[in-house]
């Protein structure tokens, strides 16, 4: 069934494994921002950008490798499909922890409990992905690995309410300029916006999923 549908040449499996390195390297990325989450390191921010390098020339490596012939050629566009969806999830990493180093520290503090949640959300369900990507690949079930995220995305969702109300009842957050209160938003949005790419990953992954059986 496995090779009816992906093939069982060198290059397929070559681009599977690679494919793999991929989300391994974006689990590696959640799992450095939740360090600077918990550590409060400005430093620890720049790992996140170093992951995203090695993410950007593993993307190339994938696609590369898939248009030079590498599986069947309705599957070629779906998993390039599913890697540019990916790919956002460390466009939001990388600007999430871009405005964690001007973010005011005293006012992070107020909602940091509740941050290092999300961060600790996104780890799990990345790993949960790369399970997904895993049974896809074995035609196993990936309806439970799916429905696992979408409960974590729900728990996201509340969390991002918490943090909302944290920062419209904070005295600190009531003083800061223009810019810093763009910083803050534009932090909260991207470290909740990560678990929604993920969810849109882990839904392609399902549709592709069915649409092979």
């Amino acid at each position: 069934m496995l090779e009816k549908f992906w093939g069982s040449g060198k290059l397929e499996k070559k681009v599977l494994e690679k494919i793999k390195d991929y989300l391994n390297t974006l689990c590696s990325a959640t799992q450095c921002l939740k360090e600077v989450f918990t550590k409060e390191y400005i430093e620890e921010t720049y790992c996140v950008e170093n992951l995203e390098r090695e993410a950007d020339y593993l993307k190339r490596e994938i696609i590369s490798m898939i248009y030079e012939g590498a599986f069947l050629p309705y599957i070629r566009p779906n998993l390039c499909a599913f890697i540019e969806i990916t790919e956002k999830a460390f466009n939001y990493l990388k600007l999430c922890a871009f405005d964690f180093r001007y973010f005011k520290l005293d006012i992070y503090k107020e909602i940091k409990e509740e941050c290092i949640k999300v961060a600790d959300i996104n780890v799990e369900m990345c790993q949960i992905l790369i399970k997904g990507f895993e049974a896809l690949t074995k035609k196993d079930n990936l309806r439970e690995k799916n429905l696992a995220i979408r409960i974590y995305e729900k728990k996201v969702d509340d969390i991002k309410l918490d943090i909302s109300e944290k920062l419209r009842n904070s005295e600190l957050a009531k003083q800061v300029n223009f810019w810093e209160g763009k910083t803050i938003a534009e932090f909260v949005d991207s470290l909740v916006s990560i678990s929604d790419i993920i969810e849109d990953a882990s839904d392609y992954l399902y549709i592709l999923d069915l649409s092979l059986k």
